[in-house]
């Protein structure tokens, strides 16, 4: 039982450390993250989605822009880190997305691109990611998305460049 209220004690001292450190990186930094959604794309059409550990939705696979990188680098690293695809080509840009509350974590700018990739769906991030799997464009899942990705997607399925 003590053991129980311990790991509950330490659990809550560890969200309020993340709690405090997001507000000391806000006022320090005061600018949104640079970050990337990918739309990709097996050679059959399918579009492959991620689902988070973080929140047990599906998501677009995705990340942010480390120092000294560009968008295109950011895609290529990103889709081998949490989907074990390689990029073939970036098709064409879907958006720049920035509302401060896209992403519950921190206030991001995302860009969203297109992106035919090649390989073998595999697990690269364990900790990031549950599960991989593709879906017809006909057949996404239907339920709430991770972040803003129901949006993006439905804007790609439009055939939109948005900036929102």
């Amino acid at each position: 039982m003590n053991v129980l209220a311990f790991f509950g004690a330490f659990v809550q001292s560890i969200r309020g450390l993340w709690r405090y450190g997001q507000t000391v990186l806000g006022i320090i930094f005061r600018h949104p993250i640079t970050g990337t959604s990918i739309i990709p794309i097996l050679p059959d059409g399918r579009i492959v989605l991620i689902r988070r550990r973080d929140n047990g939705l599906w998501s677009l696979p995705g990340g942010m822009v480390d120092w000294g990188e560009d968008i295109p680098s950011t895609v290529e690293r990103e889709l081998i880190e949490e989907t074990g695809l390689e990029l073939v080509t970036i098709k064409r840009l879907v958006g720049v997305y920035s509302a401060p509350d896209r992403d519950p974590r921190i206030h991001s700018i995302c860009v969203v691109v297109e992106a035919e990739v090649k390989g073998e769906m595999e697990i690269q991030d364990a900790l990031e990611v549950l599960e991989i799997q593709a879906f017809s464009p006909s057949a996404l899942p239907t339920g709430p998305m991770s972040h803003d990705h129901s949006r993006q997607l439905k804007d790609y399925l439009n055939g939109l460049t948005t900036l929102a």
